[in-house]
């Protein structure tokens, strides 16, 4: 009887463990139906015809898988020019925030003067004041700079916004890198420069990760900074030539569609090809900083 109750004891922690992890596994697939059932749906409408978008269900199949709304979107949404112009906004303004936000965290984590500890405050600041708010004044500047209508205008545009989170989060990772290996690299010579780009910058490949992928994710989708600088046909982005295709008139729901799509498939080639170093990154910005 005794042994029996020992032995009742020992497995009731694992039958709730069982029942608990059972529990999460159901709530995390029904998560991952909700978040999964509107992308799904996206990809069924864009290989729609218009007659099948108002006549059948959104989770009902094409009658025929056609590429003609692809076609329409290359066409309707020039989109040899808006991708080119997104692409090139989003990796040169990612680029430059990954040089320029590393290395000033670097310096913030490393320099013990007030000055520094004053500019690490000034950019926290600028965390808490969201972009959105700072439209107006954004628009003063760089019409008074003339870098409205401009590729390096809204490139400066998007590194001004993006900085502060940045430094932020690249500060929070420069605690995981060693400082006795930029001390022993300055005893064997290394300048500052070259200590930063041999040393340091490799041992902050996750750090950079979760810095290129969350700000190329912002950048890219961003609409409103896009519409606020840009209106020459010839310098808009893939989303605000998106933003065309729907009006109070007609709107051309299957086109767009198609057009969401291939906007999002940069993006998702970017996120799988860093995904190791951006997992990496976040767990280590979780347990130590």
């Amino acid at each position: 009887m005794a042994w029996n109750k020992k032995k009742q004891a020992e497995e009731a922690p694992h039958q709730r463990y069982t029942r608990t992890t059972l529990l999460i596994q159901i709530i995390m697939s029904v998560m991952a139906v909700v978040f999964i059932a509107p992308l799904l749906i996206i990809i069924n409408y864009s290989f729609k015809t218009k007659k099948e978008l108002y006549l059948t269900s959104p989770l009902s199949l094409p009658s025929s898988f056609q590429l003609d709304n692809y076609k329409k979107a290359f066409d309707k949404l020039n989109l040899a020019t808006t991708f080119t112009n997104t692409f090139l906004y989003t990796a040169v303004s990612v680029l430059i925030l990954a040089l320029l936000c590393g290395t000033t965290a670097w310096a913030i984590a490393r320099c013990r003067a007030r000055f520094f500890k004053f500019c690490y405050i000034y950019f926290i600041v600028g965390i808490l004041i969201p972009y959105q708010a700072l439209f107006l004044p954004i628009y003063i500047i760089g019409y008074r700079l003339n870098l409205t209508n401009t590729r390096y205008g809204i490139i400066f545009m998007y590194v001004a916004t993006g900085i502060s989170f940045g430094v932020f989060l690249m500060n929070s990772f420069m605690s995981t890198v060693p400082i006795e290996l930029e001390e022993a690299a300055r005893i064997d010579g290394c300048s500052v420069f070259r200590t930063y780009f041999t040393v340091v910058m490799p041992l902050l490949k996750p750090a950079m990760a979760t810095l290129i992928i969350m700000q190329a994710f912002q950048i890219w989708n961003d609409y409103l900074l896009a519409s606020l600088y840009v209106s020459k046909k010839e310098l808009k982005t893939l989303t605000v030539a998106i933003q065309s295709l729907f009006s109070a008139q007609t709107s051309d729901y299957t086109t767009a569609m198609a057009a969401i799509v291939i906007s999002v498939l940069p993006i998702a080639i970017l996120f799988m090809s860093l995904q190791k170093y951006f997992i990496k990154g976040m767990t280590v910005g979780a347990v130590k900083g």
